[in-house]
């Protein structure tokens, strides 16, 4: 499961789709309505939050709204509590982890979709990469939570 710290404008075809589906899953774990994942580290931040089921539902609002924007069809109805993410207390996220997430989507991205590469920021400084809006850049190594 990779729920990207990254802006979904950044994310590819793939990774959009991808953590689209993965945030519906953990929509669900989060409402209680799966057994399985329910120690996902990727969770932490969520569960960490006040409210994690309208910071998952914020999550995949802004998935869908960047899905809507490229022409593609993210169901809205199948989020459980939509909300905007800049409604809600953001989490914090450390730069560590965003540099490693880019990162990461680069060495993705080279693979499938060499194309896209040109449209993420140079491997560089935490304060050029856009973070989900959700999120909150904290100054700070990769999350404990990240399994590299």
């Amino acid at each position: 499961m990779r729920l990207w710290s990254l802006h979904p404008s950044l994310l590819d075809r793939a990774a959009l789709v991808a953590s689209w589906r993965e945030a519906l899953l953990a929509q669900k774990v989060l409402a209680g309505g799966t057994k399985g994942y329910t120690r996902h580290p990727q969770l932490v931040r969520f569960r960490a939050h006040d409210r994690p089921e309208a910071a998952i539902g914020a999550f995949l609002v802004a998935l869908q709204r960047e899905a809507t924007a490229r022409g593609y069809r993210f169901d809205p109805t199948r989020i459980m509590r939509p909300m905007d993410p800049l409604s809600l207390t953001p989490i914090p996220v450390t730069d560590g982890q965003l540099a490693y997430e880019l990162a990461h989507l680069r060495a993705k991205v080279t693979e499938r979709s060499p194309a896209w590469l040109e449209r993420l920021p140079a491997e560089g400084g935490p304060a050029s990469i856009r973070h989900h809006p959700l999120f909150s850049p904290v100054p700070g190594d990769v999350e404990e939570w990240e399994v590299r």
